[in-house]
């Protein structure tokens, strides 16, 4: 699945309010990006995105029935 496809994805689901599944598009994104740019830009926006991900926490706990569809 490419970013384009990804973002369909989100889109359809109605899933815009997910940030897991924003930082996945982000991820997929970079990868698409990866032959473009250097490898030193690369790590930043890996890191950025590693950390954005880390700040996301456990906002979940309490909800997974609703946020993971269980």
């Amino acid at each position: 699945m490419n970013s384009n496809e990804l973002a369909k994805y989100i889109e359809a689901t109605n899933s815009i309010s997910k940030p897991w599944l924003l930082v996945q598009l982000r991820l997929k994104k970079l990868q698409e990006q990866k032959n473009n740019i250097s490898e030193q830009e690369y790590l930043e926006k890996l890191e950025e995105l590693l950390q954005d991900l880390m700040d996301l926490g456990e906002w979940w706990v309490g909800i997974e029935d609703e946020v993971f569809g269980k």
